[in-house]
């Protein structure tokens, strides 16, 4: 049976040239706080990783501190903001990633004073709400880049414009996971003074990550230990995983422009194929190319993501990362869609993997399931 992987959002498959890299580091098993030669080679495989992510993020490399993934990293940027502190409110939008709304949720138990913002039918931000929030004196605003169940992407020159014209002392965080190597990301540029990205979303390893802190210094770590990372984040660090995020890296930032261009014309390809069933795309057309998510109406998600997994074909009714195994929750709930459209719905992503006959053949096995179950439905009300 064909197998179709239409589910990058949730992690993509690593390239050959990663797992070679990775390869190599796991025979240097020297630790790189250690002052002998193996120690020295493995703290200069660490410093050239750091190298290239600074190249793609265009920022110093004393700037990137290595995590385990996104979610340490935007708990390290928001809690070590924050740590004994106690003035200003906190910003952030109704749509963010689980790891950042459960982060605000716990301040807010813990008397911090979170505000929430709404979005529009598109998920982009009200900068209107933001502007008037920030009437408040403001602690951390946090907006991530790309909306990982819709692809939406945030406006985040003027929404750092507003922050800097009213609030100019509020740390202004940026959750990227989901934009690196989708949308041009230079943090120092744009003016933000955090931004977490992860490996996995782009054919890197799973179980590493970075922060970039502008000032590195002002943060408080999560973890006491040998201090590791500048004192940030203590703990041996994962070599082979980081080895595999620089190589990763590197390679987007050499492919880029034509890895964004290939995703475009797939999601063009499967959008124009969509017109031809009942579904609505519930994805905005100006978000990032490799995220389209896709209401079928009178069907479940869930059941049409088990058909098409049955035909090789692998999808998803939501995030991965939030531990649920239904739909799209509180983002469906922010941008106001009816409980018909959210039962019905499914994330479809790409990468420049991805082929055009594997976006056909997706587009096949769409039309045979909903015929099929459309059949099994008939069936029944005889």
């Amino acid at each position: 049976m064909r197998q179709v992987y239409l589910d990058n959002a949730a992690t993509t498959p690593l390239y050959p040239q990663v797992i070679e890299a990775m390869k190599t580091a796991l025979e240097q098993y020297g630790n790189p706080s250690s002052l002998h030669h193996l120690g020295a080679g493995a703290e200069q495989m660490l410093a050239e990783a750091r190298g290239e992510i600074a190249k793609l993020l265009k920022v110093s490399p004393g700037n990137i501190i290595f995590t385990s993934g996104g979610t340490e990293a935007n708990n390290l940027a928001i809690k070590g903001t924050l740590a004994g502190k106690n003035r200003g409110i906190l910003i952030t939008s109704s749509i963010e990633h689980p790891s950042v709304l459960a982060v605000f949720a716990r301040l807010e138990r813990e008397g911090w004073k979170v505000l929430r913002l709404p979005v529009d039918g598109q998920g982009v931000v009200l900068l209107d709400k933001l502007e008037a929030a920030l009437r408040e004196p403001t602690a951390l605003v946090s907006i991530m880049a790309v909306n990982n169940e819709i692809g939406t992407v945030q406006p985040l020159q003027d929404i750092v414009a507003l922050v800097r014209a009213r609030q100019p002392r509020a740390v202004i965080h940026v959750d990227a996971v989901q934009a690196l190597g989708k949308i041009e990301l230079e943090p120092a540029r744009l003016g933000v003074d955090l931004m977490s990205v992860s490996a996995h979303k782009i054919h890197g390893p799973k179980g590493v990550g970075a922060l970039y802190a502008a000032r590195p210094d002002t943060l408080t770590p999560l973890l006491d230990g040998g201090g590791q990372e500048g004192g940030l984040r203590s703990g041996t660090e994962n070599i082979p995983g980081i080895v595999g995020f620089g190589r990763a890296v590197m390679l987007t930032r050499q492919e880029l422009a034509r890895r964004t261009a290939k995703v475009a014309r797939l999601r063009e390809r499967f959008v124009q194929g969509l017109q031809e069933l009942p579904c609505i795309v519930v994805s905005p057309a100006r978000g990032v190319p490799h995220i389209v998510a896709v209401s079928f109406p009178g069907y479940r998600g869930e059941i049409l993501l088990q058909a098409l997994s049955g035909k090789g074909v692998y999808v998803s009714t939501g995030a991965a990362c939030s531990g649920k195994k239904g739909n799209l929750s509180h983002v469906a709930e922010a941008l106001g869609l009816d409980d018909e459209t959210v039962t019905g719905m499914l994330r479809f992503s790409f990468s420049a993997l991805n082929t055009e006959e594997e976006i056909d053949y997706a587009l096949a096995m769409i039309r045979q399931v909903l015929a099929e179950l459309a059949f099994i439905r008939g069936r029944r009300r005889r």
